[in-house]
């Protein structure tokens, strides 16, 4: 009995809860640019995701994300990273280094708000794990949040370092899970249930060839539009509307860019803020309360950024500034459409107190976008 009642208690660790299909699966596009092979930010070679997901009785619903920018030591081969505030009600860990300094030497790790101080420190022990990092006595964990204090229990903080080196070793390339998984597992986007969402632009080759991936985790309002269309006030789901019922008005919204062109830290941070425009574009309006906040980083070699060195001088081959605009276009539109996965993949979940946060209506939606563009999308 007491084995019965202990393992009713284990962690979780499900990567179950989302659908199977996303916006352009639907034959929705958006954009002018082409999506990577997966559609996802693991289409920029050399980056990794993984998720530990904790689904625990009726009242733990979280999680953590781990974007890792290559496979080595990052501590060690350091690449260009920025960091672009949109509105800061937030707990973004990091910070001022990757301002200061231009790099990211930790991989990147999403969870819950009050999970920041315990994820960092997990950033920290895995970054003296490396028998190369024995000496290292300053790392700049950097670690970003949404608050999924509706569905989730977040004063019990049941997330733990184990949960976060377990995300990290379970990150991989190739397809990336996205809804109600990791960092996305309680959270709420528009007013219905939100999470983690990728998507990807893969530039012609007559223009470099280069892939941009964004990965979101969702948890704002606002009024959504999907490709123009505006879904949520004709879902009657949004903010400001006159009704009795409760919503969630506030909230935040991490996005991590990744791209393999040869960006350093100012273009990067240029590009980072243009996700903003993205976020935009889906409906979201950087509310009072919203944590929004990009991390833009480039995995290209020319511009890595070596913890040792046998030469005082950095050498870097950069993409000059009047080539980085077709970047912003990929990166408003990988924003936009990860965006917008992140509630197709989500599924309806019953939370904290009994809470239940629906899925956004998938048919209805579809139909609403039909009737705008007056064409037929397929099934």
């Amino acid at each position: 009995m007491k084995t019965l009642i202990a393992s009713f208690f284990v962690v979780i660790a499900l990567e179950s809860g989302a659908q199977q299909k996303v916006l352009r699966d639907y034959g929705i596009e958006i954009g002018i640019l082409k999506p990577g092979r997966h559609n996802a930010i693991t289409d920029v070679s050399g980056v990794l995701v993984g998720h530990t997901t904790r689904i625990e009785g009726d009242a733990i619903r979280t999680g953590v994300t781990a974007i890792l920018p290559h496979p080595g030591n990052i501590f060690q081969q350091k690449v260009p990273a920025a960091i672009f505030i949109g509105n800061g009600f937030g707990k973004l860990s990091g910070y001022t280094q990757v301002k200061e300094l231009g790099n990211l030497e930790t991989p990147i790790i999403l969870t819950n708000t009050l999970s920041v101080p315990t994820a960092a420190d997990a950033l920290i022990d895995y970054t003296l794990s490396f028998s190369e990092n024995k000496n290292v006595r300053s790392v700049n964990p950097v670690v970003g949040e949404t608050n999924d204090g509706g569905l989730n229990d977040i004063q019990l903080r049941v997330v733990t370092k184990k949960d976060v080196l377990g995300a990290i070793e379970k990150a991989d390339t190739g397809y990336v899970r996205m809804g109600n998984v990791g960092a996305g597992t309680g959270t709420v986007c528009f007013g219905f249930k939100g999470g983690i969402g990728t998507a990807s632009r893969k530039l012609p080759e007559k223009r470099g060839g280069y892939t941009v991936g964004v990965l979101v985790q969702t948890n704002f309002g606002g009024v959504l539009q999907i490709a123009g269309v505006p879904v949520g006030v004709n879902l009657g789901q949004y903010m400001f509307r006159e009704t009795t019922t409760e919503y969630k008005e506030d909230g935040s919204c991490m996005i991590v860019v990744a791209t393999d062109a040869p960006l350093t830290s100012r273009n990067l941070e240029r590009l980072a803020s243009r996700a903003m425009l993205g976020l935009g574009r889906a409906g979201g309006n950087e509310s009072n309360g919203s944590g929004d906040y990009t991390i833009a980083f480039s995995t290209a070699e020319s511009v890595r950024d070596p913890y040792n060195s046998n030469t005082d001088l950095n050498t870097n081959t950069e993409l000059r500034n009047d080539k980085v605009s077709i970047l912003f276009q990929a990166v408003i539109e990988a924003t936009e459409e990860a965006i917008i996965n992140s509630l197709f993949a989500a599924e309806t979940m019953t939370g904290r107190g009994g809470l239940t946060i629906e899925s956004i209506p998938i048919e209805k939606t579809l139909e609403i976008i039909r009737q705008h563009n007056n064409k037929q999308i397929k099934n």
